[in-house]
């Protein structure tokens, strides 16, 4: 048995690469089913945001070649160029990685809990295509409780700290006053949900959410006093707004050099805040040559990111020390479990020497035998039968000078005198 964790993710790829390593929502099923029948993965979760993708795994045998080949030949990348910029972590690490991804410890931004939330999605939709089994459930369940408990015993989730924080924070650098700015909002998840109340508490003007449906714009124009719009109706808007920060599930580019470019005009040449959060990226790079753009991408919030960690350092050095006990019980939890097939067969086995034995003295009995003999000869036969075995093991270790061995039997059967006692 091995538990993997592999993937990329902002430490080591660029967008570039993130976007074309990222899964979409309709992929992963399929996905997930495709990685555990074809490489040795016999249980499997995959966990795909802006920032990372991370594949869980469950193995017989460590096979992280493999699977990395599964995952280039997926997205149709190099495995040279997969390979420069992906980590494996195996075992003890991998769940020590997943803990700390879980409790925000490996994201852009210190302690964020959106990740909590999206390893949990991950989670589900692994049981939802039946890849995730008892060891891996095992593993989540335990990493989702460590989590749980970071945030509960240390600060590190106080004063909200995300990338759509660091994106507003960005904005208020850049417009003196966010009271006279117009924000267009592309997209209307969780992420944009985190921008909208953001801005709604810098007392943004006017804030437009645009989105493929009206109806979930709607809901979360409600919520903050703002106003939605299909995305067909951006060009419109985009010529009133200081502010665009995008972060839609699309696999191409929703606002081109083109439209930008011509709202430009209708402003003349008032300048625009643009902050593409999605992977892969809503706005077309080229939007960032225009004069009077300012277009930022995750990366590029780093700066913002590294201001707000300082509050954080002293609450993660806390939280890694949870990590670790986290990572403790679990791994003590599993290896009890792995005591428990081998005391169930133990069992077992000894259930099929006892029935032997009563079978034997069942006969006798019908046989006309006295009761005590037969008592006494199934006494015999029992403890007999059930010290054969470790008594013909015990010799041979013995002989083969494995003391070490003898001394965990001493501990194993309780015995209260070693052999040098016995021998005096």
């Amino acid at each position: 048995m091995a538990f993997i964790a592999l993937g990329i993710n902002h430490k080591t790829a660029s967008v570039d690469v993130r976007e074309r390593v990222a899964f979409t929502p309709e992929q992963l099923v399929e996905a997930l089913q495709q990685l555990c029948r074809i490489t040795p993965s016999r249980e499997a979760a995959i966990l795909s945001t802006c920032n990372r993708s991370e594949l869980y795994l469950e193995q017989d045998h460590p096979a992280a070649d493999e699977v990395l080949a599964w995952l280039a030949g997926y997205h149709n990348l190099s495995l040279e160029e997969l390979r420069a910029c992906a980590y494996v972590h195996q075992d003890d690490d991998a769940v020590r990685h997943m803990m700390r991804v879980a409790s925000g410890l490996d994201s852009m931004v210190l302690g964020e809990p959106q990740i909590l939330g999206q390893m949990k999605s991950a989670y589900a939709v692994a049981r939802e295509a039946g890849t995730v089994g008892p060891l891996l459930g095992r593993l989540f369940q335990a990493t989702f409780s460590t989590a749980k408990t970071v945030r509960t015993d240390t600060a590190i989730g106080e004063n909200p700290v995300s990338v759509a924080f660091a994106a507003v924070s960005l904005a208020r650098q850049i417009f003196s006053d966010l009271h006279r700015s117009q924000a267009l909002l592309i997209g209307a998840g969780e992420t944009i949900t985190l921008v909208a109340r953001h801005l709604h508490e810098q007392g943004v003007k006017r804030i437009v959410v645009a989105n493929r449906t009206l109806e979930r714009a709607s809901i979360l124009a409600e919520e903050f006093g703002a106003h939605a719009v299909l995305l067909a109706d951006m060009p419109q808007e985009l010529v009133n707004s200081d502010i665009v920060i995008s972060s839609t599930a699309s696999q191409l580019p929703i606002l081109g050099k083109g439209a930008v470019e011509r709202a430009l005009k209708q402003r003349r040449h008032k300048p625009i805040f643009m902050v593409d959060i999605a992977v892969p990226r809503d706005i077309e790079p080229e939007v960032g040559e225009l004069d009077d753009v300012y277009l930022y991408t995750v990366d590029d919030l780093h700066e913002v990111v590294a201001e707000n960690l300082k509050s954080r350092q002293g609450a993660a050095q806390a939280a890694e020390e949870l990590v670790v006990a986290g990572v403790d019980d679990f791994m003590q939890r599993l290896r009890e479990l792995a005591a428990v097939d081998v005391l169930r067969a133990y069992r077992q086995q000894a259930e099929r020497l006892r029935d032997d034995e009563l079978a034997k003295a069942q006969r006798m009995l019908q046989n006309g035998s006295a009761a005590e003999e037969v008592l006494a000869q199934l006494a015999r036969g029992l403890t007999n039968k059930l010290l054969h075995a470790p008594s013909v093991q015990l010799k041979k270790l013995s002989a083969d000078g494995r003391f070490d061995a003898l001394a965990v039997a001493q501990e194993l059967f309780a015995l209260d005198e070693g052999p040098d006692k016995r021998s005096q």
